[in-house]
């Protein structure tokens, strides 16, 4: 569970510092519905741009952000459906977009539900802490981006082989930035150097997004809901919500679909990951080229016996499909197969993780051969803003795309996807899975047995009683603000 204990002397610290920095922070209520946001906090967003350095967006960390760049208020979740002219499958694919968020992906919330726990409860002090934050990628991104609008300093560790992009922005963001050894799947070397940090500095807090439970809480509470208000405007009766997709890096974002199965029970819970690192699928390794996904481990925050399928996909598709969702010659093959202008418009709210999500979606849909009925649910994490890097890489190393290799893309990657590299989970399928655990957490970062072992046999009980601390947080949170006096 999360520590919510206070440390008051702490607690007093970071309270004063809020003040003096003007830092009011949102509940997890507000983040699901900002129609309870206090209009003096709104009429002060209409200046403020969607990625500035400005507390009050905290209060943009929420799924329903105006698209655009400056001064956006609230309004419905962003989401976007698929067309069968890209899918090849009859079944309605939508995804929720998290171009929408501060940095452009939606980890700035996992990070959050992270970080304000320890603030508000003063196991965190901003005042001569520094906030540690281990990632692939965006994690640290939105980490970084979170502890400086709540006043405090950063340090970012990521591996050497992630987009230029992501070293760019957070060398002007966090106070420092570590590069470990490796590529998306290179997490072991990102634990280590946060041991080593551990034995050499007194000044930091590690919030480590594979084993916080406040990454999954907050998608479950605030994703979750996201998902069940596009289901409620989109369904028929006619209509079947099949289940929940999402590609596991930390396995966080799959806490949407706990959520989901509790009002939909029949519906499944599918983890994704990069065939090149088929760690769920076959207990594998390996690199791969699909950021911020496929670590060669099983996260402890995953609650491996409420998922139902594990499906992989080539990384080559990915990286091949996000040349033909945003060169010319791509998408004007797209257009001659039926893809609308309107869609074609929306390609680049797809990032590299996000059409592996697709791909995934669409072997789902294939294997349990649903219909125009059936409706999937998935997210795209980020855009190809945070990519534009790799589509330079692709044309120097490769040449200008041209239309015959769109042809063999889209019939290949999209048309031509099969239900291979699927797994339907049995009983043993997901305790096999959940066994990996002790190899990772109880033989290298010091959890207990006791703990894994409560987590498959106190199931579901365990993971309710994580899921029901969310009311406690909203009420800290809100018990700060007040101290603060800054909404008096």
């Amino acid at each position: 569970m999360i520590d919510l204990s206070v440390n008051e002397k702490q607690l007093k610290r970071t309270i004063d510092r809020a003040r003096s920095k003007k830092v009011i922070i949102p509940t997890f209520r507000q983040q699901k519905n900002p129609d309870l946001i206090q209009v003096k906090i709104k009429n002060g967003l209409k200046d403020v741009g969607l990625w500035d350095i400005n507390s009050l967006n905290l209060f943009r960390i929420t799924w329903k952000n105006d698209p655009v760049d400056f001064g956006g208020g609230y309004g419905d979740v962003n989401f976007m459906e698929i067309p069968s002219e890209i899918s090849g499958v009859e079944a309605r694919i939508i995804a929720l977009v998290g171009k929408w968020f501060p940095t452009g992906a939606h980890k700035v919330g996992a990070t959050f539900g992270c970080l304000v726990p320890k603030l508000v409860t003063g196991q965190f002090d901003p005042t001569y802490q520094k906030a540690v934050w281990p990632s692939t990628g965006n994690f640290c991104r939105g980490g970084a981006y979170n502890a400086t609008l709540l006043a405090a300093e950063s340090v970012a560790i990521l591996p050497q082989g992630m987009s230029q992009e992501r070293f760019d922005w957070l060398s002007k963001v966090a106070g420092e930035v570590i590069a470990t050894p490796g590529c998306e799947s290179n997490v072991k070397e990102i634990f280590d150097k946060c041991w080593e940090l551990r034995k050499t500095r007194k000044d930091i807090v590690i919030f480590n997004q594979f084993e916080e439970f406040g990454n999954c809480l907050w998608h479950y509470e605030v994703t979750g809901q996201a998902m069940e208000e596009v289901l409620q405007k989109l369904m028929s009766k006619n209509n079947r919500y099949a289940g929940f997709i999402s590609q596991t890096g930390s396995a966080g974002t799959l806490g949407t679909g706990d959520y989901l199965k509790k009002i939909y029970p029949q519906s499944k819970i599918v983890a994704g990951e990069a065939l090149q690192c088929p760690t769920l699928l076959h207990s594998g390794y390996g690199g791969h080229r699909i950021e911020g996904i496929g670590d060669k481990h099983i996260p402890w925050i995953h609650n491996v016996k409420n998922t139902d399928m594990v499906i992989a996909v080539d990384d080559n598709s990915c990286m091949n499909l996000i040349r033909l969702f945003n060169e010319r010659k791509g998408r004007n093959y797209l257009k001659k197969q039926g893809v609308s202008d309107k869609i074609i418009a929306k390609l680049p709210l797809f990032g590299i993780s996000s059409i592996g999500n697709l791909l995934c979606a669409i072997k789902f849909a294939k294997y349990y051969e649903l219909t125009s009925r059936d409706i999937v649910l998935t997210v795209w994490t980020d855009s190809i803003d945070l990519y534009q890097s790799r589509l330079a890489e692709m044309k120097e190393a490769f040449g200008p795309y041209t239309e015959i290799e769109a042809t063999r893309d889209y019939h290949r990657s999209l048309m031509a996807e099969s239900t291979a590299h699927v797994r339907e989970l049995s009983y043993y399928d997901k305790r096999q899975i959940h066994n990996l655990k002790y190899f990772t957490w109880i033989e290298q970062q010091g959890k207990h047995l006791d703990e894994l072992d409560a987590q498959w046999y106190e199931f579901p009980d365990y993971w309710e009683r994580l899921q029901q601390q969310v009311a406690e947080i909203d009420r800290r949170i809100e018990q700060f603000n007040a101290h603060t006096g800054l909404l008096a």
